[in-house]
């Protein structure tokens, strides 16, 4: 059957997404034509295509035990010299953002995996472009602001084009804290 990449992800909704994607294009990030905006959960991780339907049941899971939370984006940030990429920051949500991640590579689903860098939640604007663009996107969007009710996140596969297309929305399982996520051990979470 082979295998698919994938990824999971918070979309970053109307009319801040598209903003941010006609931003990105005209930093010169051509990339962001494929790359709906968005906070990654799980950044592009290749799995069996007949590993799927676990997948999917692990992620309705991890949705379940979840509720609605704020999000908040102001200003940003970037990984230079480490890594040549600019982002709006994530300044309210961002712990929630490292718990579901934290849930989603859980050691007992089918999504575990080590990440490359300490997990760090942010809306990529500029990406592998030269040092002048990057420095341009860091410094137009030094006072960007967006908010809003994060009420779940998404399923993507990457295709050979290189285009993320939704796969499914998994909505977050109430507007209480489940008991597991009231008591989360902080300390277990990866920081950043």
């Amino acid at each position: 059957m082979g295998t698919v990449t994938i990824g999971v992800s918070i979309a970053v909704p109307e009319p801040h997404g598209s903003l941010l994607q006609e931003r990105r294009l005209g930093f010169g990030d051509v990339a962001a034509h494929g790359i709906p905006t968005h906070v990654t959960l799980l950044p592009p991780t290749e799995v069996g295509a007949s590993a799927l339907a676990a997948v999917e049941a692990h992620l309705t899971e991890v949705a379940a035990a979840g509720r609605p939370f704020p999000m908040r984006l102001s200003g940003t940030g970037t990984f230079r010299p480490m890594s040549p990429v600019v982002y709006v920051r994530v300044v309210q949500g961002a712990d929630t953002c490292a718990w579901l991640q934290h849930r989603i590579r859980a050691a007992s689903g089918p999504l575990t995996r080590e990440l490359q860098f300490p997990y760090h939640p942010h809306v990529t604007v500029a990406h592998g472009i030269d040092d002048a663009a990057m420095d341009r996107a860091f410094e137009e969007l030094a006072h960007y602001e967006a908010e809003w009710s994060c009420t779940g996140f998404a399923l993507a596969e990457q295709g050979a084009d290189g285009v993320w297309r939704k796969l499914r929305d998994y909505a977050f399982g109430g507007a209480v804290v489940p008991p597991q996520a009231a008591h989360v051990d902080r300390g277990s979470l990866p920081t950043r």
